[in-house]
């Protein structure tokens, strides 16, 4: 987290220097005859000055000047490197910060609470910034983290000087800064321009096709973890933050095990995620492109192949354990796409660890984590319409549970999975997997158990439809069932909606089952107590909720009144909440509206609200047709709506 870090000890005893090997071999490049000022009483940056305005006259990069201006005056006054490279630029501590606050604020962002008092702490070396601020001075400096003394490399993935060249020193990859004017390149003996000027857009944002240099280091970099509009320290994330030193050592272990190229393509991908999650913050509406979720798939085949092939630290297990559970309750406020970010970047921690042999008991804590993110990243993507590939890490889910033994592990697993074909396959599969996870859930009340006999229940309903009063009479049976089970459970479980099984859930699941056997009333009544119980952070489960209660209206009667309901849920969504799965629903009621009543006034009000929704996931049209068709002819209308259009990522 900004702010937050470790203690920096001066490494300058015993004639050693922290000095990244590319200002080393600048200083070097200087030679032995350079003049050195006299120790400057008055102070450090008078001191400075005189050496900067020597060497910028001398043609001297700002790397190279501030690693002389570091070797005159860290013995006398302990210099840092990031303080040496603000005196190599001229600046004072109120410019770095404007232009960091500048920055944020051509992003859209809310001001930092990033002061001249918290990069003192930093050049003191009494805070180590966190990367996101470290992110922002590297942008304001042109430098990368070498340069101003911090191990590894941004973690935006790209370098920030012109001419970076990455170099190994003690087995840790640096970048290396960009030779002085006038002078021959220690790397490659060639003469190197000066470095041209690139304004600070050019820092602010990482695209997803951004790919790292073909000698990147292995080490994870830091990852941002923040929430837009709240600096850096986004709730709930902290852990991890401050867990990226120790994923760092084992991020490269797991690069150096990995077979071929592996750990080249592993960091591409990585690349195309954390490009996503940065796009995001900028935009929080931003979408998903294949890049993106060819990544996701990419670390899904990895994570089987470490699965079935095979040293993690128990408190590092202890923290991803918390941050998977953590997810479970951000499932429900947090916008999918952004939650998938997260989800799958551990969910890439993890697989590297995966990878290596590791004791009995951590293989069987990695391979617990292993399920439940495979598992939450199945459940990501149902939200985001991606059934297909929800379907395969459901699968990779299934290989990793079924790695630990635990039957409720894999009932959960089995019963998250049926609801891919629930909403966008055939209800038999669903049937037959919640009927699977009845089985392993057994006789002991589990939330697994609860879900599973409910699950089984809806997709009875729909495979029976409208009319069969038996039908009706056993899905209120398989309900009352669950309801008792549910009542068994303990609190913890009750209240959570991912890896539990909540009162709110069952109600609105029961209002599925019964409008599609055709009891309106009944199904009205669910809703309405789902509706009352869901808090109004929970956008998509409450998004659902109101289109049920909506169709229930629309078939008794109350065509009008559905509609306006369901247009209001549309516009009233925000517009990173606005999912494929919601979408479908909207659709549902529009296409359940128009067989009935094509002739309706409020279809087209409904229709422009649905056309504004579909537009922020592509080309409208192409998925349903013209808005203006649902007051045309009937039959073409109910074609338009009722066709079966394939959903694309």
């Amino acid at each position: 987290m900004p702010g937050d870090g470790r203690q920096l000890t001066s490494a300058s005893s015993a004639g050693r220097e922290t000095r990244p090997a590319g200002l080393r071999n600048i200083v070097a490049a200087a030679g032995p005859g350079a003049v050195r000022p006299a120790r400057d009483p008055r102070n450090e940056p008078a001191l400075a000055r005189v050496i900067r305005a020597r060497e910028v006259v001398a043609g001297r990069s700002p790397a190279a000047i501030a690693a002389i201006i570091r070797r005159e005056c860290e013995s006398a006054f302990g210099t840092t490197w990031i303080r040496a490279y603000r005196l190599a630029l001229g600046i004072a501590l109120a410019d770095v910060v404007a232009q960091v606050r500048a920055c944020y604020e051509a992003e859209g962002r809310n001001a930092p609470r990033f002061s001249e008092t918290l990069l003192s702490a930093y050049e003191s070396g009494q805070k180590r910034p966190g990367p996101e601020y470290l992110h922002y001075l590297c942008a304001v400096y042109r430098a990368d983290p070498p340069e101003l003394g911090y191990e590894g490399r941004c973690f935006c993935g790209r370098a920030h000087t012109s001419e970076a060249r990455v170099v190994a020193v003690s087995s840790v990859p640096v970048v290396a800064a960009p030779a002085p004017r006038g002078e021959r390149s220690v790397l490659s003996g060639r003469s190197v321009p000066a470095p041209a000027m690139k304004p600070l857009a050019a820092f602010s944002t990482v695209p997803a096709t951004s790919a790292p240099a073909p000698s990147a280091p292995a080490t994870p970099v830091p990852r941002q973890r923040s929430d837009t509009g709240r600096g850096e320290a986004g709730a709930g994330r902290t852990s991890r933050a401050e867990a990226g030193a120790g994923r760092t050592a084992r991020g490269e272990a797991g690069a150096r095990g990995a077979p071929g190229g592996e750990a080249g393509a592993g960091r591409h991908h990585d690349e195309a995620l954390r490009g996503m999650l940065l796009t995001l913050i900028t935009d929080a509406g931003a979408a998903a492109d294949s890049r993106f979720f060819a990544a996701a798939d990419c670390l899904r085949r990895q994570m089987d192949a470490a699965l079935l092939g095979r040293t993690v630290s128990v408190t590092m297990l202890d923290r991803w354990e918390e941050t998977t559970a953590g997810y479970g309750t951000q499932y429900v406020t947090v916008p999918p796409l952004r939650l998938l970010c997260d989800v799958l970047l551990d969910f890439g921690d993890v697989r590297r660890m995966c990878g290596q042999r590791q004791p009995i008991e951590c293989a069987e804590r990695l391979c617990r984590l292993a399920a439940r993110l495979a598992g939450l990243t199945g459940m990501a993507l149902i939200d985001l319409g991606d059934h297909r590939l929800a379907r395969s890490f459901f699968r990779t889910a299934r290989t990793a549970a079924d790695e630990t033994g635990d039957r409720r592990l894999r009932a959960w697993v089995a019963v998250r999975e049926a609801l891919v074909p629930l909403y966008y396959g055939d209800p038999r599969d669903a049937a037959a997997l919640a009927r699977a996870g009845t089985d392993l859930a057994g006789r002991r009340p589990c939330a697994a158990g609860v879900m599973s006999t409910v699950v089984e229940a809806r997709a009875q309903a729909r495979m029976a439809g409208r009319g069969r009063r038996d039908a009706v009479d056993r899905a209120r049976a398989a309900f009352d069932r669950a309801q008792d089970a549910l009542s068994e459970l303990p609190a913890a479980d009750r209240d959570d909606t991912v890896f539990g099984y909540t009162e709110r859930q069952m109600f609105f699941h029961q209002g599925d089952a019964l409008l599609a056997l055709g009891d309106y009333q009944g199904g009205t009544r669910a809703f309405a107590q789902a509706l009352r119980m869901y808090p109004r952070a929970e956008f998509l489960d409450r998004a659902l909720v109101v289109f049920g209660e909506a169709r229930c209206l629309a078939e008794a009667g109350q065509p009008e009144h559905a509609l306006r309901l369901g247009r209001g849920t549309l516009l009233g969504l925000p517009r990173q909440q606005r999912t494929e799965i919601v979408a479908r629903a909207a659709r549902g009621l529009g296409e359940s509206v128009a067989a009935r009543h094509p002739g309706l006034p409020a279809l087209r009000d409904y229709s422009d609200a649905l056309h504004g929704y579909d537009a922020l996931h592509g080309d409208s049209d192409a998925l349903h047709g013209d808005s203006d068709a649902l007051h045309g002819d009937s039959d073409a209308l109910h074609g338009d709506l009722c066709s079966d259009v394939p959903v694309t990522a």
